[in-house]
């Protein structure tokens, strides 16, 4: 058996540009990794098999073992069964479908005797979303194109507040809305975000950015109390996460950290992956 850890990420800065002729946006993101994952434990089994408790529907790990066999001469995969310890919230802007997708391409790679490369996984990766290539090494990642150019980086020790909500947000939704108001990126230049990731913590934070959170605020005008509440208890920024609707707040102290936390219903304390 294989366990591989499945890491939350949030976006600290998303630059979005306007939609290629094949429909997708162009990017510029600031990924930070999460010490917050899922476990993921695949094995040898009869037949292919994936279970998820708690999450209905289609799973981004039942793509991604199909695009892996798809991949790989059929003699060098066994039936796997997976099982996902859901951990990371469902729906929350947070890359936890898609980080259970990338810990089945590296389990079942190292199950096979690992025929592909990381780049060959990317590749495969970015068939199946936008946030798995990324994902691929657990890493605090610059990433640009559609998600398929990846570029680990380090990131300043900081913990973080995560926001869920009950209610989820549709990213289509919120890109559709985009669209509509054309506020888009006119520079998706990676320097920029190299030198944000390369400050002190609270040089750092100046430079969070998300495109699409007045988007998302304009969908779910309630986010903006949870962005007060946080700044309000002690977070040196706010921001949302990604298309949401999950906000977090960036803290310096982990001690100040938690007693926020205690303020804010259904709010969980996180460090960086490391």
């Amino acid at each position: 058996m294989i366990e591989e850890r499945a890491h939350a990420k949030v976006n600290l800065v998303l630059r979005v540009g306007p939609p290629r002729p094949d429909g997708y946006h162009p990017l510029c993101s600031l990924f930070a990794s999460l010490e917050l994952a899922d476990r993921v434990l695949v094995e040898p089994a009869k037949r292919d098999e994936v279970v998820c408790v708690g999450v209905d529907g289609a799973n981004l790990a039942d793509t991604a073992l199909a695009a892996f066999r798809s991949a790989v001469p059929a003699a060098e995969l066994p039936p796997l069964r997976i099982e996902i310890e859901k951990r990371i919230p469902v729906a929350a802007g947070l890359a936890g479908g898609s980080a259970d997708a990338a810990a089945v391409l590296r389990a079942a790679n190292a199950i096979a005797g690992s025929p592909l490369s990381v780049e060959a996984l990317r590749r495969l990766a970015a068939d199946i979303g936008a946030d798995v290539p990324s994902q691929v090494l657990t890493t605090h990642s610059l990433v640009s194109g559609i998600g398929e150019v990846v570029e680990p980086l380090d990131l300043p020790a900081m913990t973080l507040v995560l926001v869920p909500q009950d209610e989820g947000l549709s990213t289509a939704a919120v890109y559709e809305e985009l669209d509509r108001i054309g506020r888009f990126a006119g520079d998706l230049d990676r320097e920029p975000l190299r030198a944000v990731a390369a400050r002190p913590l609270e040089g750092l934070v100046a430079g969070l950015a998300n495109d699409l959170q007045p988007v998302a605020l304009s969908l779910r005008p309630e986010l903006a109390d949870t962005l007060d509440a946080l700044t309000d208890a002690g977070a040196l920024a706010a921001q949302v996460t990604g298309s949401g609707p999950t906000t977090f707040g960036v803290f310096s102290d982990r001690a100040v950290a938690e007693s926020a936390a205690g303020q804010l219903p259904g709010a969980i304390v996180t460090g960086l992956n490391v």
